[in-house]
């Protein structure tokens, strides 16, 4: 009697749609992973970033707006940290209290993966390939980079943070002023200095690439949306005891 039981419920639960078990944490081979890119140091920069692990690639791509036009963009997967990013309040050593890079790294960690363009080199030594980033206001960038087996498991786990750079503090219209970058003293800290970060987690649902439009059910219209889960719930549990009382009864 409880074997058949457990079996109604379980069955009950599936026409409702409800989880008979957690999933798990991370994303699996294929899952899509996404960023929302918010500013650090005012810069104004925002943007959009999605990910794909399959094996040992990683197919990345980002949608970027509000850097500075006309200069290199430096832009990384960064690991190791506590996987968030700073806020865009916190101070740094740079310009007038400005963010640096290694201001941040207790929050994202260092470069573990270089989003340089084609065929620019994509290991944390080259990083500052500058030659090799964007260079405008807002642009796309895709790309599909070979990395180490540990490096994707990270990613599909949610541990990779995407950090795009370059700020214009002073708003001349380039990288200049005194200070001087903390990653490498003959650049002005402003090309270094991180301007947007997100954090890659396993996405809610897919994505497409250049638009944010998901598709799908949608509770729009609906005041209170968590109702429904609930009556869901109610749903499927009250089924079941219907279900079980008659059984008793007969018996």
């Amino acid at each position: 009697m409880r074997t058949s039981r457990l079996a109604l419920f379980a069955a009950t639960a599936a026409l409702v749609g409800l989880p008979l078990a957690a999933a798990p944490a991370g994303a699996a081979d294929g899952d899509e992973l996404t960023a929302e890119l918010t500013q650090l140091n005012d810069s104004g920069a925002s943007g959009t970033a999605w990910a794909t692990v399959d094996g040992t690639n990683v197919e990345i791509s980002l949608e970027t707006q509000g850097l500075l036009d006309g200069a290199p963009h430096a832009q990384h997967i960064h690991i190791g940290g506590q996987n968030t990013c700073p806020a865009n309040d916190k101070e740094g050593n740079g310009f007038e209290g400005a963010l640096q890079t290694s201001d941040g790294a207790d929050e994202y960690g260092p470069i573990a993966v270089t989003l340089t363009k084609e065929p620019g080199m994509t290991g944390a030594e080259h990083g500052l390939d500058v030659a090799d980033f964007p260079a405008e206001a807002s642009y796309s960038y895709s790309r599909t980079i070979e990395v180490s087996q540990e490096v994707a498991q990270q990613v599909a786990n949610g541990d990779g943070v995407i950090v795009v750079h370059g700020v214009d503090h002073d708003g001349s219209g380039e990288y200049d002023g005194d200070t001087k970058s903390d990653l490498d003293p003959e650049l002005p800290s402003e090309a270094t200095d991180p301007a947007a970060c997100g954090e890659l987690n396993p996405a809610q649902m897919a994505m497409p690439h250049g638009g944010v439009e998901t598709g799908g059910s949608s509770t729009s219209g609906v005041e209170y949306p968590a109702a429904i889960g609930f009556g869901t719930l109610a749903l499927a549990l009250g089924a079941f005891g219907l279900v079980a009382a008659r059984r008793r009864a007969t018996i």
